[in-house]
């Protein structure tokens, strides 16, 4: 069996929390985190939902990740299991690469703005020794790239 990795990353966004959560709950804002280097569809089944109003605990559908956001290589078997509605979700999913995929994204009021503070606990399918490894650091990438585009996002209209 593979190894379970756990990586989190925070950041001051220059916005309150109703304006961060309205940015990051929503495909757009998803998206806009993930380029250029990703994107990421949202399931047929929840068309016209939002966070506020999915089903909690049960099976969403396939959210497909495309590299540069044109190839599919790998799709999130969505799971929602807890929403604090404008404060923070918890996401425990499985991918394709992935027995398991749990993203917790946590909002706080903060002088300047708002805390995103994100947890991401995954294993690999595959026991290739080093995989889980490599992968922490490739999420770990990742999510400060997403931070980065969040905070240029919110910059821009201060």
């Amino acid at each position: 069996m593979s190894a379970t990795r756990t990586v989190e990353n925070e950041v001051v966004v220059p916005a309150g929390m109703t304006a961060v959560w309205e940015r990051i709950v929503g495909p757009d804002g998803i998206n806009h985190e993930l380029r250029p280097w990703l994107t990421m569809t949202m399931p047929r089944e929840i068309a016209g939902l939002t966070i506020d109003s999915v089903p909690l605990g049960r099976p969403l559908g396939r959210a497909w990740l495309r590299l540069f956001g044109i190839v599919p290589f790998d799709f999130d078997k969505l799971v929602v299991v807890e929403v604090d509605a404008g404060r923070r979700f918890l996401e425990r999913s499985s991918m394709l690469s992935m027995s398991l995929w749990e993203h917790e994204r946590t909002l706080t009021p903060v002088a300047g703005g708002t805390r995103v503070h994100d947890r991401v606990t995954f294993r690999p399918r595959l026991p290739v020794p080093g995989l889980a490894g490599l992968l922490a650091r490739v999420v770990d990438t990742l999510f400060k790239h997403r931070h980065r585009r969040l905070v240029t996002f919110f910059r821009g209209r201060s």
